[in-house]
């Protein structure tokens, strides 16, 4: 099934992004979609370093999941996150460790769409400063401020 932004929530694979959203969000104000395939099983962190180490020549090899199925992960990602309201944050990933640090390749294809949908972090609000909300003691009656 083709992901489109009218029939995403009808995904099988939508209970889960949501599910590994959710939870993401209650650590972090930013969600990644490296960290969405690890929350659902389709990565495992181990492999992640591997290819962040540069050990891997892109990030899909080492994945458990097909392609078709990590790309519909990807559209759900971006669906959810923008109904959310989360902002989207373009970031590149570089090489870890010693030696040079090259720019890192996710997709097999290398398309710069595919790439694109990789390397976009999806960030929450930026915790703006709420007015203090009144005081109302244990006998209902309210405070003066």
């Amino acid at each position: 099934m083709k992901v489109s932004k009218s029939k995403f929530k009808k995904d099988k694979l939508y209970p889960r992004v949501t599910a590994a959203v959710h939870k993401i969000l209650e650590s972090s104000r930013v969600v990644t979609p490296v960290d969405v395939m690890m929350e659902i099983g389709f990565l495992r962190k181990d492999r992640f370093e591997d290819w962040r180490f540069g050990r891997v020549p892109y990030l899909e090899r080492v994945m458990t999941c097909n392609l078709s199925k990590a790309q519909r992960v990807l559209m759900i990602l971006k669906y959810h996150a923008g109904e959310r309201g989360l902002r989207q944050s373009s970031t590149t990933y570089k090489k870890w460790g010693k030696g040079r640090k090259h720019l890192l390749q996710f997709s097999k294809s290398g398309s710069p769409s595919m790439e694109t949908l990789y390397a976009t972090h999806y960030v929450a609000g930026e915790g703006k400063k709420r007015a203090p909300e009144e005081v109302v003691p244990k006998n209902g009656e309210r405070s003066a401020k």
